[in-house]
């Protein structure tokens, strides 16, 4: 089969017009491009072995991680390339991998998440007397500053109760009255005057503008009827400088979900996710996945940290 045939048999293929698309600017992983792209780890390689068997990229190894760039060739090769690359604007996915490429690219001079990257799923290889993730849990509590927080989905307050410990003063907005009345309780019950409960929703925080200094959304905006509003909300009730800090599952296919758990959204893709912190406000962002469940349905757990400008 001659070399012309061979480019145009490689570039019939969605998932290697969009892989195309993503090495034009940026040597990626294949563990960058599968966060990017949200496909499966064997079938991305399996693509990237075609595409360096045709010529269209080339790899090179670092430490135990390869990596893969666009081949700088020939001017008969830049034309395929020019060809996969409209191809790849007029994919579904595009303006996502766009997003994405764009998060996982700035999030790499972040060497927190290096770290945490490299000593993940170390902690529970081995036990070690008195070392637990609840004793973590207080340890960090300890390091807060005394801080204005806004828990936004509280539910029966659980992680409120825990920050009014350390923190200044802890809003825990809910939509039940009945958790609004049992987590008020309990805060009076256990003397955290601190601790205060209000009923409302996401979208319409019963809070001052600009007044808080952290915001919190943790497992709550799969709940929210409309996610990207709720994203404002939390911004306007930040002070300049704040934080948000949200926990959310990734996408899924899981339907009994809704069912279950009452959700709303099966999750959030993280170029979604992106998009609506943008457009709320936010600068910088930060988003990464921070945990998988071993057993089905395999949920992940995304986080994301933004910042409300000064």
């Amino acid at each position: 089969m001659s070399s012309t045939l061979r480019a145009l048999r490689a570039l019939a293929d969605p998932t290697r017009l969009r892989l195309i698309a993503l090495l034009e600017t940026e040597e990626l992983s294949v563990n960058e491009l599968q966060e990017i792209t949200r496909l499966g780890q064997s079938r991305i390689s399996t693509h990237l072995g075609l595409l360096a068997e045709t010529g269209f990229v080339s790899a090179r190894r670092e430490g135990k991680r390869t990596f893969y760039r666009l081949t700088a060739s020939s001017p008969e090769f830049q034309e395929f390339a020019k060809v996969a690359f409209r191809g790849a604007q007029e994919l579904p996915d595009h303006s996502a991998d766009v997003v994405n490429l764009r998060r996982v690219v700035a999030r790499r001079s972040e060497q927190a998440q290096q770290y945490f990257n490299q000593v993940a799923g170390r902690f529970d290889r081995s036990y070690g007397p008195g070392r637990s993730w609840q004793a973590f849990g207080h340890l960090l509590l300890r390091v807060l500053p005394p801080l204005v927080v806004a828990d936004l989905g509280s539910g029966e307050g659980l992680l409120s109760e825990l920050l009014a410990r350390r923190c200044r003063k802890v809003i825990a907005v809910d939509n039940s009255e009945k958790m609004v009345e049992y987590g008020a309780a309990k805060a009076e019950k256990n003397g955290l005057s601190n601790l205060e409960f209000r009923l409302g929703d996401l979208e319409t925080p019963p809070i001052e503008p600009a007044s808080v200094d952290l915001v919190i959304l943790s497992q709550a905006l799969h709940h929210a009827e409309d996610p990207a509003r709720a994203l404002k909300s939390a911004c306007a009730i930040l002070k300049p400088g704040g934080q948000l800090m949200l926990l959310d599952l990734v996408k899924h296919r899981f339907e009994r979900a809704r069912e279950l758990y009452g959700d709303r959204w099966l999750g959030f893709a993280e170029a979604d996710l992106q998009g609506w912190l943008e457009a709320a406000g936010f600068n910088p962002i930060e988003i990464s996945t921070v945990a998988r469940e071993e057993t089905e349905p395999h949920f992940e757990t995304l986080l994301a940290a933004a910042t409300k400008p000064a």
